[in-house]
């Protein structure tokens, strides 16, 4: 025990009998010990109630034992499933994660991960700028591992984890136009979010396809509620009301249906509604969501997977980037099938 008290990698060592080294490498999980020893050391450091020195270790092994998370917001379901998946994969490699948000502003995110510098060991991004010429360049740390999610990068120059968002939009179309409906407007996310973007591309050129000489109804959105509730107020107040209505994504679609349930309006008997997502509350509202799922854990599990790997590499691995994940059309009561009208 230390002059303050403080167990110490020694005292862990001595009470198991076994060398510094070896409680290292246990604590650390490395693979070079048996698994015998391995479970003796975590005993007795829990019964002990030994904490590693974090500094102290970063100092040692040159790793803070930590990945770096920056996100456009922490708000809402979306982002709170993809820390949850990346949040798994982290315990699983006893990785701590250090949370950041800069709520759109391009110079916050910038800051953001300018000051990720020295304390983690790899960073995963979800940014609308990544694009951006030099954006990436000028706030990255040097040599740091990053992992991007839902970006465009035409370079190819980190890693990225995408969506088929173009492919699930069109889904969505398909699904509305053969249950019947011909007059579908679309709210649309912001206009710098790449998921938001593909979504309506999606939108857009399967209403070329499926519904030649139909014009489009595009309503802006933020992909909050309130957004969503104001573009269906908008659809109500409008001369002529559309027969469904696609949402970029499922916060948004629970607004409009706010809006609707207010003013009277049956889904889907009126008007059907469907989203993007598949956030875990989109089952339990009245009625149940129609929307795309998408496996957000999933994402964000798979995003750390792979930048671990480049961790564990201590270089950028010659890795093609992993195919986007296909979402998967969910039919509920708010725009069902056309032999459930």
């Amino acid at each position: 025990m230390s002059r303050n008290g403080t167990i110490t990698i020694r005292d862990v060592a001595r009470e198991a009998q076994v060398s510094v080294a070896t409680v290292s490498r246990a604590l650390n999980g490395h693979d070079n010990v048996a698994e015998e020893v391995r479970k003796l050391v975590l005993e007795t450091a829990r019964r002990l109630r030994y904490q590693p020195h974090a500094a102290a270790r970063s100092l040692s092994s040159r790793s803070t034992q930590t990945i770096g998370v920056v996100l456009p917001d922490l708000y809402g379901e979306f982002f709170s499933e993809l820390i949850r998946g990346i949040d798994g994969v982290a315990r699983e490699h006893r990785r701590h994660l250090l949370v950041s948000s800069y709520h759109g502003a391009q110079d916050a995110q910038g800051a953001a991960l300018r000051a990720m510098r020295g304390r983690v060991d790899g960073l995963l991004v979800l940014s609308p700028y990544a694009d951006q010429p030099g954006f990436l360049t000028d706030n990255l740390p040097d040599g740091l591992p990053v992992v991007l999610i839902n970006t465009h990068l035409p370079h190819g120059d980190y890693p990225v984890l995408n969506i088929d968002n173009h492919g699930g939009a069109v889904a969505m179309m398909r699904h509305l136009v053969a249950s019947g409906r011909r007059r579908i407007a679309f709210i649309a996310g912001p206009a710098c979010n790449f998921d938001a973007a593909e979504r309506l591309r999606g939108y857009r050129d399967a209403l070329a396809e499926l519904l030649p000489g139909v014009a489009e109804q595009v309503l802006p959105g933020r992909f909050d509620e309130a957004s969503g509730m104001e573009a269906g107020t908008a659809l109500l107040a409008a001369g002529s009301r559309p027969d469904a209505v696609f949402a970029a994504n499922d916060t948004m679609a629970l607004g409009c249906l706010f809006a609707f349930n207010q003013a009277g309006v049956r889904v889907p008997q009126d008007i059907a509604l469907a989203g993007f997502d598949d956030v875990p509350v989109a089952r339990f509202v009245h009625p149940p969501l129609t929307t795309m799922r998408i496996s957000i854990a999933e994402l964000g599990a798979n995003a750390l997977r792979r930048l671990l790997q480049d961790i564990q590499a201590k270089a950028p691995l010659a890795l093609p980037d992993p195919a986007p994940l296909v979402p998967e059309l969910v039919v509920r009561d708010s725009a069902p099938a056309a032999a459930a009208l």
